[in-house]
């Protein structure tokens, strides 16, 4: 299940706290949040996505919200779990497929180190 950003503040406290990570088609801020809890007690991510609208019209906004959240929610079982994600979508965006948007999605979590199988990069960028 993707869990979602949704209020303004939190949001904020994500650009305001947490570290960034970019390439030519997404920003990423991510942050630790151990409140990222369910009734379980296991730990969860959440995702938000803005988009600027001078990435286009709201056809294209939303086909861009539409592509990330899919290469988010592909690789969650590979993530490590309880942390904020906040994407960006920089205009370059417009008309790229799936596999461009998917390809920027894995090269950013390459670079923070967030699969399963590699450690933290503790650098900020």
């Amino acid at each position: 299940m993707v869990y979602r950003i949704k209020k303004n503040i939190e949001f904020r406290i994500i650009y305001r706290k947490g570290k960034s990570f970019a390439n030519d088609l997404l920003v990423l801020y991510i942050l630790k949040n151990r409140k990222n809890r369910d009734n379980k007690g296991n730990q969860y991510n959440k995702i938000g996505i803005s988009v600027s609208k001078k990435v286009g019209n709201s056809v294209v906004r939303s086909r861009s919200k539409r592509l990330v959240t899919e290469g988010y929610r592909i690789k969650l079982d590979n993530i490590k779990q309880g942390y904020d994600f906040v994407f960006i979508a920089r205009t370059k965006i417009k008309d790229k497929s799936y596999e461009k948007v998917d390809k920027a999605i894995d090269n950013l979590f390459k670079k923070v180190g967030l699969y399963n199988n590699e450690k933290i990069n503790d650098k900020s960028n």
